[in-house]
């Protein structure tokens, strides 16, 4: 649809006085939706207040409230926790507290409120913005403010965002902060595993989440444990039994080590606590397994923020400055949330009524419903679990005899090792024979494939780079060869799992199936690479590791010049053509510039960037970065920029340059890309048996047609299998780059951030939308 893209620039801020606050827990990324908040604010020309130590802070006024200017949020963004503070407020929750904190409010002319907190918090400004002109009346009537004060600041408005590391907020995929948890917990885990490794051990981890299960059920199934305990999921009856099978069965087959998860709100179907305690003692007894209990409590709601807290934080502090720009008094209390790729505004109230009946259905024992209030990513999430976690007998195992193959093509990438171990599991689970071809096609040629088992894919989810191996090489030079391998191992269907490559590859194989029919069989590309530059998905596995690895080392280098004279940092970032790493990573580590393939600059823009640079080292700001992609021009190359910033710089600041390199796709997995390997991988593995169903006739699989070659991509809000031969026309293929990219709309948030004036487009954002809702006998789908 052609839509006349809205530009925020005629939204002002003028005269408007924005309150920001933190309540509730602290959450990883709060400071950045701070930063986020303040900035944009002050770009709209608007006031910005702090609100210090959440609403204690609005109650005793004071130094509490404080204006603050552009370089007050400058260096946050790397911090964890919540730099303004946060407490637990009784005295809000009184009339006497909320009418004292409308006064403190009023005398400095606030009359926006942007609250990052929990679902409490926010239920609590909801409350306050209901009685807020009653507020009012009331203190004119105490003579505190004249009648003029009430007409002028007669509407409060207020935008929530979501900052809980528990996840546990209806409406919203993420809340700031999950993923730095997630991160923290997989950190110890890939820890414990190989001293469990060591010593046969049994772990029993406890993680946060009294009323949710989300970190428990995602950590599950990014490290493949042998059992989670959740409270919306309670085990059957008998569970003790069942898992103390479970667990014997995994040593039986040679597994060195048991890691369960439990949730600290997990509970039995009676509604009865399951400890972590008690799992042990259950082992021990049962099992006299070595075993171990670690409780990780509040390590997880520390260190630094992800880099995906990061840009949502900021995504989110940005959108909200937005919506109160454009708030009347007709419009509800929004909270501004993420749905697949997509920031959203949603009415409070109904998230926070949502959230309210998942407890609710817990309490009364309505787990199946308290899952599916919990919303589809959590729903998918957990059908993904039980899915690869336990193993089904052979016996029981459907037989299709169909044989499907596994390959990695292109550059390694961080999660490809756990999409192949999901595609090899769901494919036993289907019923069919599972082979791994080692080196890509160029493997394939030379007979390098071998049938795999469950067994064979334990431990790989935190494997990092490709352990089948993998290579650069199209098929087109071997076709006759992979034909016959083909043949040979009657394969019935392929998933390619890789970057760019593996998209080329696919399109090959479909062009040659007219001279070879080994080829007219399902195929399946799932994207896997740092450049996440392949058409038709807008996140590639493997590419959250290596923002994450250039976000950290951004991080340290601009540490290192902490106590030295004013610097500026030069970075160079891989991904090809495609400026991905680059602009998100700049959006991510707080960088003054992104120089980038898409958006063709030239001297007098870099002439620019220099002056403006120059202009912030004036002030308190002591470092500077910028960041290029490696291709983005041939001729203004890192030494180029590092040369002339250096020359212009002169006297002003000093400057270095790092090219980050190989460093960027090593690693073990981050959560996010194990858990989008595992969910995609199993989506698509679902797609074959069922394309496999369809094109079997007459004894033999026969599909030629086009959409029996496909790419599983993540399209704004979903996951979608889209033909091959379709995405040809949105490829660049002499850059490798779509010819479309959605993160080229964030690019001026990031300009904002770093006090360029830029025109925003914000045609995606503003319209209020609604909880969805399931309808009950609706079926959900199964990832």
């Amino acid at each position: 649809m052609d839509h006349q893209p809205k530009f925020f620039e005629n939204l002002s801020g003028t005269g408007k006085a924005i309150g920001v606050l933190t309540s509730g827990g602290d959450a990883q990324g709060m400071n950045a939706a701070v930063r986020a908040v303040v900035r944009m604010g002050i770009y709209v020309k608007a006031k910005v207040y702090f609100v210090y130590e959440g609403y204690q802070g609005m109650v005793d006024g004071g130094d509490n409230i404080v204006e603050v200017s552009w370089e007050s949020v400058s260096s946050i963004l790397q911090v964890g926790g919540t730099v303004i503070g946060s407490a637990r407020c009784k005295s809000f929750r009184t009339h006497e507290g909320r009418l004292q904190a409308a006064y403190n409010l009023v005398q400095r002319g606030i009359t926006n409120l942007c609250v990052i907190g929990g679902d409490g918090s926010l239920t609590g400004a909801n409350l306050f913005r209901e009685e807020w002109s009653g507020l009012l009346e009331e203190l004119a009537q105490n003579g505190k403010i004249d009648a003029e004060a009430v007409k002028k600041y007669a509407y409060l408005n207020i935008v929530g965002m979501v900052g809980s590391i528990d996840n546990d907020f209806c409406g919203t995929d993420m809340t700031i902060g999950t993923d730095s948890a997630l991160h923290r917990i997989i950190e110890v885990v890939d820890a414990i595993m190989t001293t469990a490794q060591s010593h046969q051990r049994t772990f029993v981890l406890e993680v946060m989440g009294r009323h949710c299960g989300y970190l428990a059920l995602v950590s599950a199934l990014a490290c493949g444990a042998d059992w989670v305990f959740i409270p919306e999921y309670p085990p059957e009856e008998g569970w003790e039994d069942t898992m103390c099978v479970k667990l014997s069965e995994n040593r039986a087959r040679k597994k060195r080590l048991n890691i369960i998860i439990v949730a600290e709100g997990a509970i039995d179907c009676h509604n009865k606590p399951i400890t972590s305690e008690k799992v042990k003692d259950l082992v021990v007894q049962r099992l006299g397994f070595d075993t171990r209990v670690t409780i990780l409590g509040h390590v997880q709601r520390g260190g630094t923020p992800s880099a995906f807290d990061r840009i949502l934080a900021s995504r989110m502090g940005v959108e909200a400055v937005l919506a109160l720009l454009e708030a009347t008094p007709a419009t509800p209390a929004c909270v501004v949330s993420l749905s697949g790729n997509q920031a959203v505004r949603l009415p409070l109230m109904e998230c926070v009524q949502m959230t309210q009946e998942v407890q609710k259905a817990m309490d009364e024992g309505r787990f199946l419903e308290a899952v599916r209030l919990r919303g589809k990513s959590f729903e998918n999430n957990l059908n993904t679990y039980k899915l690869l976690a336990h193993k089904i007998p052979d016996a029981e195992l459907p037989k299709t005899n169909f044989n499907v193959a596994v390959l990695n093509v292109g550059a390694p990438a961080a999660g490809m090792n756990a999409a192949v171990r999901a595609a090899v599991r769901v494919g036993i689970t289907e019923g069919h024979k599972m082979f791994a071809v080692i080196d890509g096609f160029e493997g394939f040629a030379k007979g390098k494939i071998k049938e795999i088992s469950w067994g064979d894919v334990g431990g790989w989810t935190g494997q990092g780079g490709s352990i089948l191996g993998t290579k650069r090489t199209l098929p087109a030079k071997y076709l006759e060869k992979i034909a016959e391998q083909m043949r040979t191992n009657s394969i019935n269907a392929l998933m390619v799992i890789g970057g760019f490559e593996a998209y080329e590859s696919c399109l090959q194989l479909q062009e040659a199936r007219s001279r070879f029919e080994e080829f007219s069989v399902p195929i399946c590309v799932l994207p896997a690479t740092i450049s996440n530059n392949v058409p038709g998905t807008d996140f590639s596995i493997g590419a959250d590791t290596a923002l994450n690895a250039i976000v950290e080392t951004c991080d340290r280098i601009k540490q290192s010049a902490s106590g030295t004279k004013r610097r500026v940092f030069i970075i160079e970032t891989m991904g090809g053509y495609c400026g991905y790493l680059a602009n998100m990573g700049a959006l991510a580590a707080g960088a003054d510039a992104a120089y980038i393939f898409e958006e063709q600059f030239d001297i007098r823009e870099l002439q620019a960037n220099v002056e403006h640079l120059t202009e912030k080292m004036k002030t308190s700001i002591q470092r500077g970065l910028v960041l290029r992609n490696e291709n983005c021009n041939e001729n203004y190359t890192t030494d180029f920029i590092y040369q002339l910033y250096s020359e212009e710089g002169k006297g002003v600041f000093d400057c270095r340059k790092n090219v980050l390199g190989h460093m960027q796709q090593g690693g073990a997995p981050s959560p996010f890309d194990r858990n989008f390997g595992t969910k995609i991988s199993a989506k698509a593995m679902q797609w074959i048996s069922k394309k496999l169903k369809e094109t079997y006739r007459k004894g033999k699989v026969f599909a030629n047609t086009e959409d029996s070659v496909c790419l599983l991509g993540m399209r704004r809000r979903n996951l979608v299998f889209q033909p091959v031969a379709e995405l040809k026309s949105e490829t660049d293929f002499v850059h490798r780059i779509p010819k479309e990219q959605w993160w080229l709309k964030l690019r001026p948030l990031m300009k904002i951030l770093a006090k360029y004036k830029t025109s925003y487009d914000v045609s995606d954002s503003g319209q209020l939308e609604h909880v969805a809702m399931l309808p009950k006998e609706a079926v959900p789908a199964p990832i």
